[in-house]
């Protein structure tokens, strides 16, 4: 196989595998700004709670009256109190789960079960990083392996299709 082809492989081998560590990076920095989702809605309930305490209600309580509320504003406030309250439900439980995932099952949950709105808050603000977790290095190795290696097998497959056959000489 020609040296060019090698040299090409690995370089790109190389941009596979940087490729592919971003995966476990991406899911690190939305585990950080889920729990900074987390953190603020408490603390938005917790305001709501303490206010509702302080009139003599319940949260449920507190939010049902809202809601029932002939004043379209303040029952707009009971549907998104309600709502945030059970965001935060939802949140805390995929924030367990990732938690008690393993590495590329976080990964994974992220991707199939992840809360849109923190997802995309995430990739706007995203930095590429190089991780050197165990789970971000493998990573790096298997992005670089499937690129390198499946060029080289290209370049190889490609290059049978090219080989001419040679002819036998009697002599």
């Amino acid at each position: 196989m020609p040296r060019i082809v090698r040299i090409i492989a690995f370089g790109l081998g190389i941009l596979g595998g940087v490729a592919a560590s971003q995966g476990p990076e991406f899911s690190q920095q939305y585990r950080q700004r889920l729990g900074g989702t987390i953190d603020e809605l408490k603390r938005v309930i917790a305001r709501f709670d303490a206010d509702a305490a302080a009139n003599g209600e319940t949260q449920d309580g507190a939010i049902a009256r809202l809601r029932s509320n002939p004043d379209d504003l303040v029952s707009r406030q009971g549907v998104a109190m309600q709502a945030n309250v059970e965001r935060l439900g939802r949140l805390q439980a995929h924030r367990e789960a990732m938690i008690q995932a393993g590495p590329f099952a976080r990964v994974a949950m992220m991707a199939r079960d992840g809360d849109t709105d923190v997802m995309e808050a995430a990739y706007r603000d995203f930095e590429p990083a190089m991780p050197v977790t165990e789970e971000g290095l493998l990573a790096t190795a298997i992005g670089f392996v499937a690129v390198w290696g499946g060029i080289l097998l290209l370049a190889g497959f490609l290059r049978s299709l090219f080989r001419r056959p040679r002819q036998t000489v009697n002599a």
